[in-house]
């Protein structure tokens, strides 16, 4: 079985999927070994190949490359929970079929300003589809691989539709768009979130709240609730056949079983049956099918057969950090409760639970380079049992009896109330202490923090146990890689369409641009300011804006809001937020960080927008960067009589490749070595321009883009080949054009 999870969970370092004779040789050789008794190679190549079979089939369900920003008639029916924000709605399409080509199973849409979309409903709809993507950044959330784990095999967009037939047997959206039209202290959502695992309707602030506080499985992932429901119901059976109030004709043990793993199950189906829920009703199911034969079933064995069982059903689950989290969560207590010796009191039952899955869950968090919330464990101590106790109980039994006039209501009016004081005291404790982004860790010290979590969580007595601290915290403060004097390291992070540069030399960081922001989505915050912690910086000594267009400077106030910035500089310092102090830029101005000589300059003639941009130029051991934001061909005539146009290694396409910009005498002057271009895939502005890349080509320049090869990282002055991040091959990522 151990073997059988391996092979199973080896897909997700995979750099690429074997071919199909590959696969078949695999399957040949583990049925040749069976008669030798080697069972673990066989079933190791069992789970192997049948994890790159069906990830196989999920990647041949893609969108043909032939479709890809095209718009089709497509019939589908919505599946899921559909998610409604003030723009619009975003929703799956499942089933979709089309007349004049083969389309993806499950295609992932969007609808500006679109109407009510419900579960259930047929729809046919005109998409513009593209081919699974996402943002690819060194640090950062794979959106491919997310995509892939759903079996999504195309993202669309809508431009007009009408509906083809009603909702039929959509009972989940029916049971969501009833507890969001309950009065339930504003925590409508948040009932939501909990009873149905849709997190969809919470808040920015609240999502914030959960993640700084290590709550966020409470709402989302109802694993452990579960667990709660299924023991209550058992429990229920139990004394009231002890007390004489169950009836004695029927066998009380079967019928607590039984009602105890259909209580799970429903509840599972009402979660929308995620991984989490999927390990919790696997393992209830083994714990009362061993409780019925009065069995021992030991710590291992119901955790080793929920892996394996949720694997088998969905290999692609691997690719998911839930499931690593889920699953390490349950193996920190049963490591820790099967090893100790005598029984705990309560306060020990209450408060150990929590500070041991804080311990066992660092290295998994690290290693999956998510936020670490250090206020988890006392959030946890109150939260945990607030909410199975209390909001779960009383939402559960308001939902079930909502057909029941005011006692439903007014069971989910007490469950909101409590919840909204739940979350009320969660961002209390997360104002005082925000969740920590640990920088980057090598490999070595990272296995080593996790053989110190593993010493530490065993049992007391041990030799040597002690040393397990020190060992878990080498990861805290593991050594940089600086950066030698005179050269300077360029991040050329990805950021859709939009620009964020981030420069470091050896005690001095400057990030020029900062992302963009549209609406509720902020990359400053979701990209630019992940990737600084993770690159282990502190402050900025400099946060230079090009100009003041939201995709270059939307994200500076959530940069300015999570480290410290000394200083501010723009070319427009109008329309950006009063609290930055932004300085204006002063062409001409000259500085030197770490034997790295920087210079800005600033058309004197523009008067607002694009032609204002702040240009600079970074020279480090002979070799030259020129940051253009997006001077237009007027802007670029007046640089030529500047002294900085002199030839440049390495250039940032003006104004991301627009034809407006990368006029010919322009790149003539700076006969470029390499281009960077920053912007989004299939953007509507046609960036870069054909032609504009017909001359990058007639100059011999390389181009990196950001579209297609995702963050680019360099080290000026050491004149190496860049790094891209789509060079690291894995089986869902598209290869290098």
């Amino acid at each position: 079985m151990f073997a059988l999870a391996l092979g199973l969970l080896a897909l997700r370092w995979l750099p690429a999927l074997p071919s199909g004779a590959g696969l078949l040789a695999m399957l040949i050789l583990a049925l040749m070994l069976l008669p030798f008794r080697t069972y673990p190679v066989a079933f190791f190549l069992v789970g192997l190949s049948w994890a790159c079979i069906s990830a196989q089939w999920a990647l041949d369900d893609r969108l043909q490359p032939a479709l890809d920003g095209q718009t089709r008639w497509v019939q589908g029916r919505v599946i899921g929970l559909p998610q409604h924000t003030g723009t619009g709605v975003r929703f799956e399409l499942a089933d979709s079929r089309s007349r004049t080509a083969r389309l993806p199973q499950r295609i992932r849409v969007s609808w500006h300003g679109g109407p009510t979309v419900n579960s259930g409903e047929y729809w046919r709809l005109a998409l513009t589809l593209k081919r699974p993507a996402g943002l690819l950044n060194f640090h950062g959330f794979d959106h491919e691989a997310w995509l892939l784990a759903q079996r999504i095999g195309a993202s669309a967009t809508v431009k007009d539709g009408e509906r083809l037939a009603p909702a039929r047997h959509a009972w989940r959206d029916g049971v969501r768009q009833r507890l969001m039209a309950v009065q339930a202290h504003g925590r409508e959502a948040g009932l939501a979130a909990l009873v149905l695992g849709d997190g969809s309707g919470l808040a920015p602030e609240d999502w914030q709240a959960l993640q700084n506080t290590g709550t966020v499985h409470l709402l989302v992932i109802s694993g452990q609730h579960i667990g709660l429901l299924a023991g209550l119901i058992y429990g229920l059976v139990a004394m009231l056949a002890r007390y004489g109030g169950w009836p004695r004709g029927w066998p009380w043990l079967p019928w607590a079983c039984g009602l105890a793993f259909a209580a799970a199950l429903g509840y599972g189906l009402l979660a929308g049956f995620g991984v989490p829920v999927q390990r919790a009703c696997v393992m209830v199911g083994l714990v009362l099918l061993w409780r019925m034969r009065f069995r021992h079933l030991g710590v291992w064995w119901p955790l080793l057969l929920a892996l394996n069982g949720v694997l088998l059903i969905e290999p692609l689950a691997s690719l998911q950090p839930g499931f690593w989290l889920s699953f390490a969560a349950v193996a920190v207590l049963v490591l820790a409760f099967s090893g100790r010796l005598g029984p705990w009191n309560v306060w020990q039952i209450w408060t150990r639970p929590q500070w041991l899955i804080a311990i066992g869950l660092f290295p998994v968090l690290l290693v999956l380079g998510l936020p670490i919330s250090l206020s988890a464990p006392v959030a946890n101590l109150f939260a945990v049992p607030w909410i199975s106790l209390v909001v779960l109980p009383l939402a559960l039994v308001g939902t079930a009896l909502l057909w029941v006039p005011l006692i439903g209501e007014g069971l989910l009016w007490l469950a909101g109330g409590a919840l909204d004081g739940l979350f009320k005291g969660l961002a209390l404790l997360a104002a005082q202490l925000p969740a920590w982004v640990p920088a980057e860790v090598p490999l070595m010290y990272w296995l080593v923090s996790l053989a110190g979590a593993v010493i530490v969580l065993l049992p007391k007595g041990l030799p040597f146990r002690v040393l397990g601290w020190p060992m878990l915290l080498v990861a805290v403060f593991p050594p940089r890689d600086g950066v030698p004097n005179g050269q300077v390291e360029v991040l050329q992070l990805d950021v859709g369409q939009g620009q964020a540069l981030i420069l470091r030399t050896r005690h001095h960081t400057l990030l020029y641009d900062a992302g963009p922001r549209s609406g509720p989505v902020d990359l400053g915050a979701r990209v630019v300011l992940p990737s600084l912690k993770k690159l282990g910086v502190g402050q900025l000594d400099m946060m230079l804006l090009s100009h003041a267009d939201a995709d270059h400077a939307g994200g500076a106030a959530a940069v300015a809001l999570g480290l410290p910035v000394k200083r501010v500089v723009g070319g427009e310092t109008e329309g950006l937020p009063a609290f930055l102090a932004t300085q204006p830029c002063s062409s001409g101005e000259q500085w030197e960080w770490d034997g790295v000589a920087f210079e800005l300059w600033q058309w004197s003639d523009a008067i607002e927008g694009n032609p204002k941009s702040c240009v600079l130029q970074v020279q480090a051991n002979g070799e030259r960067l020129l940051l253009t934001g997006d001077i237009d061909r007027a802007a670029e005539q007046a640089f030529l009589t500047s002294p900085l146009a002199v030839p440049t290694d390495w250039l940032q396409a003006p104004h991301h490749g627009s034809r407006s910009s990368s006029s010919w005498p322009f790149l003539q002057r700076l006969a470029p070595t390499a281009v960077l271009i920053s912007r989004g895939r299939g953007n509507a502005f046609g960036h870069p321009h054909s032609q504009v890349l017909e001359r990058y080509q007639a100059l011999g320049s390389r181009v990196y883009d950001s579209a297609e090869q995702g963050a680019v990282r360099l080290r000026l002055g050491a004149f190496t080949p860049p790094t891209v991040a789509r060079s690291q091959r894995r089986f869902w990522r598209e290869p290098l054009p």
